[in-house]
């Protein structure tokens, strides 16, 4: 692999449909599927085929359907998990086992009853026992965002002698703060004998609100995968937004860091995802909400249509959006109109700008936007009847 290519690993089949509400049957699930493996994710997490009938049904079908993308299954550190899981992969063309244990203190206290070497061990056998059905097994250190560092390590030489063939460092319950976690990684780049043989992967839920920023500074100090859903959805506040890291590291390219998406699909993948689901994308969510290129500050209306650079860093095109709106509102200028004026066929003189606004000014007050059927009813009112073309 490129050792500026960061992969990206899609868990919105896994992760993502574990948001209450948002259960998917397998035929959404191979339709998800395919049009991700189009999107070009790297690796598709098609499901934790263990937990029931229903997912290992799709993690089977989604893996005789998938061309490019390596398909993963979730696994505990348990055996039967893992048969089950390589029984569910054995058709894909690239499979990948997914399984892990808890590391921090919190979990080996209190969800396992155990000891820091007895739960090495379990990492141990379950990579080993992975290892017997396929090369590619990922490790997931659950909640490392709170594991001593030290002890982190510790777990992940045992698994890369294990076998084990990439390092998922979750910050389980999104608290980590990015430097923190950015040192995290860079302390495992420089303390583990074998991290060269490995990649380093971020998964990082967004309960503060810092997934998105977690998984970018964990590439800036070398991972190499990053874990994420379409939309960010996932368990309670979410996971990191494939939309938002893939357009920051294209929109920073001193980073030197790539992937293999086709940016042009993220709007329609995102669409796809929100339908399919019955979630709704919040409006003012980062590259894929309604309101993201949706401009109403007359300030911002008139900077825009001289030139779309002054307030937007992103082209819309670039993210499969037609064009930026610009929402005629009380907060707008006689830029804004003038330009949704002409959209619909009225070029304004000064004059009939001056005439046409304090009119428009009249509708905005009453109501929460002004479409184009106020529009054209402000022309009339006002008398400016004559359209250049219809």
């Amino acid at each position: 692999m490129n050792s500026n290519q960061v992969q990206i690993f899609d868990t919105t089949l896994r992760d993502g449909e574990q948001v209450p509400g948002c259960k998917l049957n397998t035929n959404q699930k191979l339709v998800i599927a395919e049009k991700l493996d189009f999107l070009g994710v790297d690796i598709i997490e098609a499901g934790f085929p263990v937990s029931s009938p229903g997912d290992f049904k799709s993690v089977t079908e989604i893996s005789k359907l998938i061309k490019n993308a390596t398909v993963c299954g979730l696994t505990r550190a348990v055996k039967n998990d893992i048969q089950v899981a390589a029984d569910a992969l054995k058709y894909a063309k690239r499979p990948r086992i997914h399984t892990g244990i808890g590391t921090s203190e919190s979990h080996i206290k209190y969800k396992f009853n155990s000891s820091k070497e007895a739960i090495i061990e379990r990492a141990i056998a379950a990579v080993s026992y992975a290892k017997t059905f396929v090369e590619d097994v990922e490790f997931y250190a659950e909640d490392a965002g709170r594991t001593d560092n030290e002890f982190l390590a510790r777990v992940c030489e045992a698994v890369i002698k294990a076998g084990a063939t990439v390092l998922n460092i979750p910050d389980t319950t999104g608290y980590c703060l990015p430097e923190e976690y950015g040192a995290k990684i860079k302390y495992l780049k420089e303390n583990v004998t074998g991290i060269d043989k490995v990649i380093l992967s971020c998964h990082c839920h967004n309960d503060l609100g810092l997934a998105t920023a977690n998984s970018i500074a964990g590439a800036m100090n070398g991972a190499r995968q990053i874990e994420c859903t379409i939309n960010g959805i996932g368990e309670r506040a979410g996971n990191t937004s494939l939309e938002e890291v893939v357009m920051i590291l294209k929109q920073h390219p001193y980073l030197n860091l790539n992937t293999n998406i086709n940016a042009k699909l993220l709007t329609e993948m995102s669409h796809l995802v929100s339908d399919s689901m019955g979630m709704m994308v919040q409006p003012n969510k980062a590259i894929v909400g309604a309101n993201a290129f949706a401009h109403s500050s007359g300030i911002h209306q008139d900077g825009v249509i001289k030139n779309r650079e002054t307030y937007e860093i992103i082209n819309p095109a670039d993210v499969g959006i037609n064009e930026s709106l610009i929402i005629l509102t009380a907060r707008s200028g006689r830029a804004a109109i003038a330009y949704r004026a002409k959209n619909i066929g009225y070029e304004l003189t000064k004059l009939e700008l001056d005439k046409v606004y304090p009119k428009f000014l009249d509708f905005a007050d009453k109501k929460k936007e002004v479409i184009d059927a106020d529009i054209h009813q402000i022309m009339k009112l006002t008398g400016v009847l004559k359209q250049i073309y219809a």
